[in-house]
């Protein structure tokens, strides 16, 4: 079991020092806009994170004015006991503790304290580039496989090394084929053991997925989703072989698992040209539910979950089934934010949750 129990705030966005301490497993969190609802919600997720769920720089997350922030966590995991603390140096220095020892690599810390974020721009899960899918399977992939993480993060730093390579060749008209090869050769195991595990990860992910969409949307859509890589046609070697010139011309990478997508079709069209709003809303939901029993599987407790303004998201019945599916039926946490009180407290109660409301 995964339960915050207290969070300290200090210097960080809208809050100059602040205490908030939750006691309850369905969190409310109400209050009008600029508040500082879904700081307090991303504050959660740099905890589990390390960085911000938005993309800030950790500069960005440091109250205007000031230097340096800190932000600390009262946890009970599994009947023990935690303490985190994220602080941020005047000089941008980030540090992280874990029961006030530090954690000397921040990669080792992700997953140990699982988290789901669902966020008013999430949408772009479903009609954004293939960047956001990618990026939203990395996630899940990197709390559950500490190896594929640091798989990842080796893989992008090859690629960058690679396209500087790349950029000389054409700025000076030839390329060191001895470094080329070498990169090549760290690109191609860094890619495969990435392909791999992306590949056995959506053969039962994308099928969950699809049956939470069912669920929620109550349709019998003709949805289908699927892993797509340039690894399924050719071997990373032949690809990176093939488009040399390509990449010299354009200096980068073109080729590799950092192409990767999830192809989303509806009657064997692309899904975001034809879907409506409900059914873009629908899925994204599905895909976040999934993520969050994906964890709950994998850690052998639910993950928090973080909601950040969904009431504008789902229509009243669809609400329903998700505040059972993650408030009533599981033992996990849950923080829920809402400008209006009274939908908020409405929805929970009809739904015959016992719930904490805090009031920004």
């Amino acid at each position: 079991m995964l339960q915050l129990n207290k969070i300290s705030l200090l210097q960080f966005r809208n809050y100059a020092t602040q205490s908030f301490t939750f006691n309850k497993k369905v969190i409310g969190i109400c209050g009008l806009n600029g508040t500082g609802k879904t700081n307090l919600l991303d504050a959660i997720y740099y905890l589990a994170f390390t960085k911000s769920y938005f993309g800030r720089t950790d500069a960005q997350n440091v109250q205007h004015g000031f230097a340096g922030l800190r932000i600390e966590g009262n946890y009970d995991l599994n009947n023990q006991q935690e303490q985190l603390a994220c602080i941020v140096r005047e000089n941008n220095k980030k540090e992280f503790l874990n029961n006030n020892n530090p954690i000397k690599k921040l990669s080792e810390h992700i997953g140990n304290y699982p988290c789901v974020m669902i966020a008013p721009d999430d949408i772009e899960l479903i009609t954004g580039s293939s960047e956001e899918r990618r990026k939203f399977i990395d996630t899940i992939l990197s709390q559950i496989n500490s190896g594929y993480l640091q798989a990842l993060i080796e893989y992008n730093k090859i690629v960058q090394q690679r396209n500087s390579l790349l950029k000389n060749a054409a700025e000076f008209g030839n390329i060191d084929h001895t470094l080329l090869n070498i990169y090549n050769h760290q690109l191609i195991e860094k890619g495969e053991f990435i392909f791999v595990t992306r590949t056995n990860f959506c053969t039962t992910f994308l099928p969950l997925t699809l049956d939470y969409y069912q669920k929620i949307a109550k349709t019998n859509d003709s949805l289908e989703l699927s892993y797509s890589s340039q690894l399924q046609t050719q071997s990373f070697n032949l690809l990176l072989e093939n488009s040399l010139q390509k990449d010299i011309a354009l200096q980068r990478t073109t080729s590799g698992t950092h192409k990767d997508d999830v192809l989303i079709l509806m009657n064997n069209i692309g899904f975001k040209n034809q879907a409506s709003q409900g059914q873009r809303k629908s899925l994204l939901f599905a895909l976040k539910l999934a993520e969050w029993q994906t964890l709950k599987q994998n850690k052998g407790f639910a993950p928090i979950l973080l909601l950040d303004d969904v009431f504008e998201k789902l229509d009243g019945n669809r609400m329903f089934n998700l505040l059972n599916w993650v408030c009533k039926e599981d033992d996990g946490q849950v923080f829920i934010s809402d400008t209006h009180k009274e939908r908020l407290t409405l929805a929970l109660n009809d739904a015959n949750i016992d719930f904490q409301l805090i009031e920004l």
